[in-house]
């Protein structure tokens, strides 16, 4: 016997024309079309075709910590509470941004940085790191002497602040040939860009190392200088220092490299890292909206963690982020720390 459903004749939709399947998928995406049998399957470039994991996977033995620009500091929420629901959400870590004005800034005397400090660790939470924004606008390698300037005084106050928040992390973003953000910038050229560069590096080293805080250069596809792990393992490596190491950025190279040739090549080096997703399969422009909450992109995570473990990695993994959820923000903070347990084969 047939039911009913069975003998239902079958539905003759119009065919999409090319015009129509062309904005469909350029909106859309070939394998969401393919899903709701639109178009036949056809894998999508630059996305990998491993299974889907369900499963708990291998543990690996890394610390979950998420920088506070995933948060809506300081506009709804304090310090505290910003520690307090790291905490809760189950991190090991947060990663502070070092800023012109505020609780983190030249404003802050050494005693303030101390009590935020020892606040942070009375929740339970460590300071996973210091990152800045100001190596932009200061940048190391900019063209402006004075910017340049004010970037190493700068980069003197993160050094100390780091020291008084019991960090032993202090990112650095060495210089830039090009700024996207900046049009009205010069370019820097690449051999000028590298001498300001080490130079720079090479000013504060001493206090860095007094301070016992280790320099940790960030990788970046956006600023035109140290493109691929040879050139900054040679550069790292032409310091001859212990506190001259990588903040390894999984995001920031995601649009042309992978992650997983890089970590694999800088090794030992890596000191941190940044956990940043990144989806391959909207515009090449480059803009903050490419990077997306975690697992939401394209990055093989399963081959990143894999090489992490291999190189001996056993850190903090810190997820960036720049747009706070305008409402329940606290559901990104859950919700990474609960995609990072997965990750590290917790669930």
């Amino acid at each position: 016997m047939t039911d009913a459903a069975d003998s239902s004749p079958r539905l003759a939709a119009p065919q999409l024309d090319r015009r129509e399947l062309i904005s469909y998928t350029a909106a859309f995406g070939s394998a969401f079309l393919a899903s709701q049998g639109l178009i036949a399957a056809d894998p999508e470039p630059n996305v990998s075709q491993a299974q889907p994991t369900t499963q708990p996977g291998k543990p690996y033995n890394m610390k979950k910590s998420i920088n506070m620009w995933a948060f809506p500091y300081p506009d709804q929420m304090s310090l505290r509470e910003c520690f307090q629901l790291a905490k809760d959400a189950g991190f090991d870590g947060i990663e502070v941004n070092y800023n012109l004005e505020g609780d983190l800034s030249p404003e802050a005397s050494s005693a303030d940085l101390k009590a935020i400090g020892d606040m942070a660790r009375s929740i339970g939470i460590d300071i996973s790191g210091v990152c800045s924004f100001l190596f932009w606008p200061y940048s190391l390698t900019s063209n402006d002497a004075e910017r340049r300037k004010t970037g190493g005084e700068l980069a003197l106050k993160m050094i100390h602040a780091a020291r008084d928040l019991g960090t032993q992390n202090l990112l650095v973003v060495p210089g830039a040939v090009y700024i996207p953000w900046d049009p009205e910038d010069v370019p820097v050229p690449n051999d000028i860009c590298h001498r300001r560069a080490a130079e720079a590096i090479g000013n504060v080293l001493s206090e860095s190392e007094k301070a016992g805080v280790s320099l940790n250069l960030e990788n970046i596809f956006a600023n035109g200088f140290l493109l691929s792990p040879i050139e900054m393992n040679a550069f790292v490596d032409s310091f001859d220092s212990d506190y001259v190491n990588i903040h390894f950025d999984t995001g920031n190279i995601m649009q042309y490299q992978f992650p997983e040739h890089w970590i694999k090549i800088c090794g030992k080096r890596i000191r941190n890292i940044h956990l940043k997703e990144y989806d391959k399969r909207g515009t090449n422009e480059f803009n903050l909206y490419s990077f997306r909450p975690l697992l939401d992109g394209t990055t093989d995570w399963p081959s990143v963690l894999a090489a992490l473990d291999s190189v001996g990695y056993r850190g903090y993994l810190t997820f960036e982020y720049f747009h706070p959820f305008q409402h329940w923000p606290e559901a990104l903070i859950y919700q990474t720390s609960d995609s990072l347990d997965r990750m590290l084969g917790r669930k």
